[in-house]
C-alpha cells in the first residue's frame, strides 16, 4: 500500500487520520472526559520535561531491549489496548495485531475488541497480552481469561480504573452516528462492574496462569496496595484522559509512584506519548516501559497494518536517536540524570 508522503511524525499521521475517519469515529478516538483537560495535560506534561545531553560517549551501538514479566521486548513500548479498531476499519483488530507483529511490537488485545481474543491472537503471529474488564458474570470472566491464555496471551492486564464510564461529551454528541459494534468478549453491554474490589484481584490471581498487571493506577497508596496484593506489575494511567477529567497527567503522577514502589514492581506508564523523547523521559522517571494507544490507531486508519508498523518503527527510530544524543547506549543507562 502506498503511504502518503510525507508522514514523518505522529502528528503527521494524526492529521492524515482525521481526514480518513468520519467525524463520529474521530470523536470516539480523540475524545476525552468532560472539558478534556487531563487529555491535554497528558501530552503537555511530557513536553515540559527537559532532557540533559552528555557528549563523547560511544553510542555506535544502541540497545533498546528490555526484560519485562519474564519476556524480552525489542524496545520499551507496547501497543495499548484500545477498543475502536473495528470502527476505524472493518478488520481493524486483526490488522492492528498484524502490524504490531510485523514491527516486532507486543500488542495488548482489548476485551472490547470486535473480534474474539482467540482470533486476534492467532492472526497476530507476534507477542500478545490481554486486557481484561472483570465483568459481573464472574464465570464468563474466568472462561474468557482461560481462552486468552490458551490462545497465547502471556500477560493479563486488568483495567481497574473504570467502575463506570467518564463524562465523554465529545463522543456522546456523535453517539447516534456510530454503528453498533459486536463485542464478543463481553457477556453483555453492561460490562463495567462497580462492585470490583481487591478481593476480585485475589480471585483472578487464584487461577490466572499468566502475570496479572493492574492498569489505571494514579495514587501512591493504590500502588502500595498493588505491592501488598502481589500483582506482577502496574500501569500508571488515567485511561487516556477519558474517565475523570482534571486528574493529573501520568507524567506528573509517575515519579511519586516510582518512589513509593521503590523497585518492588515493574511500572509501565501510558498517556500522551507522542515522541521517542517522551519514551526516554518516562524511562528516566522510573518506568520500565510505556504503552502507546491513539498513535497506532492513526497508523491503522491511514494505512492498515502497514500504518501500524510504520508508527512502531517511527517511535523506535526516534527513541534510538534520543538515546544517542543523550549519550545513553542502552536502556540500563537511562535514569533521572537524563533529565535537566
Amino acid at each position: 500500500m502506498q503511504m502518503p508522503n510525507p508522514l514523518l511524525s505522529i502528528a503527521d499521521f494524526e492529521a492524515a487520520a482525521e481526514k480518513q475517519m468520519t467525524p463520529a469515529v474521530w470523536a470516539r478516538v480523540q475524545g476525552g472526559a468532560a472539558d478534556e483537560l487531563s487529555l491535554r495535560w497528558n501530552q503537555e506534561a511530557w513536553r515540559q520535561i527537559r532532557l540533559r545531553t552528555r557528549v563523547l560517549v560511544d553510542v555506535s551501538a544502541i540497545d533498546t531491549r528490555v526484560k519485562l514479566f519474564g519476556q524480552e521486548l525489542r524496545f520499551p513500548f507496547v501497543l495499548a489496548p484500545t477498543g475502536a479498531q473495528g470502527l476505524i476499519r472493518p478488520n481493524g483488530d486483526l490488522e492492528a495485531a498484524e502490524g504490531a507483529a510485523a514491527a516486532g511490537a507486543t500488542y495488548v488485545i482489548s476485551s472490547s475488541a470486535s473480534r474474539r481474543v482467540e482470533e486476534i491472537a492467532h492472526h497476530s503471529g507476534g507477542p500478545v497480552w490481554f486486557q481484561l474488564y472483570v465483568q459481573r458474570d464472574r464465570a464468563f470472566t474466568k472462561d474468557l481469561v482461560q481462552h486468552a491464555e490458551d490462545a497465547g496471551c502471556s500477560v493479563l492486564c486488568v483495567t481497574v480504573d473504570s467502575p463506570t464510564h467518564g463524562t465523554r461529551d465529545r463522543e456522546q454528541r456523535y453517539k447516534s452516528q456510530l454503528p453498533t459494534r459486536e463485542l464478543p468478549n463481553f457477556a453483555g453491554p453492561d460490562y463495567l462492574d462497580p462492585t470490583l474490589t481487591w478481593k476480585d484481584i485475589e480471585w483472578l490471581q487464584s487461577f490466572a496462569r499468566t502475570p496479572v498487571v493492574l492498569k489505571g493506577i494514579l495514587d501512591v497508596d493504590d500502588a502500595e496496595a498493588c505491592v501488598d496484593a502481589g500483582v506482577a506489575g502496574i500501569v500508571v494511567s488515567n485511561h487516556g484522559g477519558r474517565n475523570l477529567d482534571t486528574v493529573p497527567a501520568t507524567a506528573e503522577a509517575l515519579p511519586a509512584i516510582v518512589d513509593r514502589v521503590a523497585g518492588r514492581l515493574p511500572i509501565i506508564v501510558d498517556g500522551g506519548i507522542r515522541r521517542g523523547t517522551d519514551i526516554i523521559k518516562a524511562l528516566a522517571l522510573g518506568a520500565v516501559a510505556v504503552q502507546i494507544g491513539r498513535p497506532y490507531l492513526y497508523g491503522l486508519s491511514v494505512a492498515s497494518a502497514e500504518g501500524v508498523a510504520q508508527i512502531v518503527q517511527l517511535l523506535k527510530k526516534e527513541l534510538e536517536l534520543a538515546m544517542m544524543l543523550c549519550g545513553r547506549p542502552n536502556i540500563g543507562a537511562i535514569n533521572r540524570t537524563v533529565l535537566w
